[in-house]
C-alpha cells in the first residue's frame, strides 16, 4: 500500500500517528500541504511521510488515498483532482454521502467511507466502516476496534453519537467546578473524576450482557444518591432534551447530504 491524504488536519495526522506507532510499521505515506504546519510535523516525524506538491501529486503517487478535507469545501477541493481507475478511495467526510463522493472520483470505483476519531493516534476507540471492506478494515483493526455497516442509514446514526463529546467533558466540567466549589483542589478534584469515569467507562466490557439501563440500574441503588440524580434529571427532561439535540443533528447529517 502507498498511502496518500489529501487534506492534513487533526485527524489525518491522529491516523499517521497511531500507524506509525505499530512495531516496524514502514507504510509509505504521503501527505498534502494545505496545513503545512501539521504536514512539517509528520514528515520531520517519521522518515517514511513525506509531503507532495499539491493534493494530484498525492493522487498520483499512491493507491489508496484517504480523503479528509472539511465538508465546506470537499466538492470544490475533489472537482479539481484527476482519479485513477484503480485508486481505493477512503472518505473519512462523514457528513458527504459515499454515493456523492463517488461520482466526485470517478472513474475510481473503489469508495468506501471511514470515520476513524482522534483518540485512534493513541489506539483507542472504534473505526466505522461503509460498506464492509476487508482491506479498509484491515487497515483500521490495526490501529483500534473496528464496526463496519451495511448502509449509509447506519453510517449516519453512529455519526450522531460523536456529536456528544463535548457536552462528555462539559458534563465531568460541572462536576468538578462543583467539587471546587466546596473546597477541594483542583488537582485532587480532577484526579478523582477522571479516575472514577475511566473505570465505570469499562463498565459495558465487564458486563457485555447488559444494556446502559440496566448498568444505570445497578448503579442506582433504591433510595440512594445516585437514584436521586437521575430522578431528578429525568424530571427535569433533561434526557428528553438530548434525545431532541440527536434527532437534529441527524438531520443535519441527512440534509447536508441532499
Amino acid at each position: 500500500m502507498k498511502l496518500g491524504f489529501v487534506g492534513t488536519g487533526a485527524l489525518s495526522s491522529a491516523i499517521v500517528s497511531g500507524l506509525k506507532s505499530l512495531p516496524d510499521e514502514a507504510t509509505p505515506v504521503v501527505v498534502s500541504p494545505r496545513n503545512e504546519e501539521i504536514a512539517a510535523e509528520l514528515a520531520t516525524r517519521y522518515r517514511d511521510v513525506r509531503i507532495a506538491a499539491d493534493n494530484q501529486a498525492v493522487l498520483d503517487q499512491c493507491d489508496t488515498v484517504m480523503l479528509a478535507v472539511r465538508p465546506q469545501i470537499a466538492r470544490d477541493v475533489l472537482k479539481e483532482l484527476r482519479f485513477r481507475e484503480d485508486h481505493h478511495v477512503v472518505s473519512l467526510i462523514a457528513t458527504v454521502s459515499r454515493e456523492e463522493i463517488a461520482a466526485l472520483v470517478a472513474p475510481a470505483t473503489h469508495v468506501t467511507k471511514a470515520l476513524p476519531m482522534p483518540m485512534i493516534s493513541r489506539l483507542q476507540g472504534a473505526t466505522i466502516i461503509c460498506p464492509p471492506d476487508r482491506a479498509v478494515a484491515s487497515f483500521f483493526g490495526r490501529l483500534g476496534e473496528v464496526i463496519e455497516v451495511e448502509d449509509q442509514n447506519e453510517f449516519d446514526a453512529l455519526t450522531v453519537v460523536t456529536a456528544t463529546y463535548a457536552s462528555y467533558f462539559k458534563l465531568l466540567d460541572t462536576i468538578h467546578s462543583w467539587v471546587r466549589d466546596q473546597g477541594v483542589s483542583s488537582d485532587k478534584a480532577r484526579a478523582y473524576i477522571s479516575s472514577i469515569y475511566k473505570a465505570l467507562a469499562n463498565a459495558p466490557d465487564t458486563a457485555p450482557e447488559a444494556d446502559f439501563m440496566h448498568l444505570a440500574q445497578d448503579y442506582a441503588t433504591r433510595g440512594g444518591v445516585n437514584e436521586q440524580v437521575v430522578r431528578e434529571l429525568t424530571e427535569r427532561k433533561l434526557f428528553d432534551v438530548l434525545a431532541e439535540s440527536l434527532d437534529r443533528v441527524h438531520r443535519r447529517i441527512a440534509g447536508q447530504q441532499a
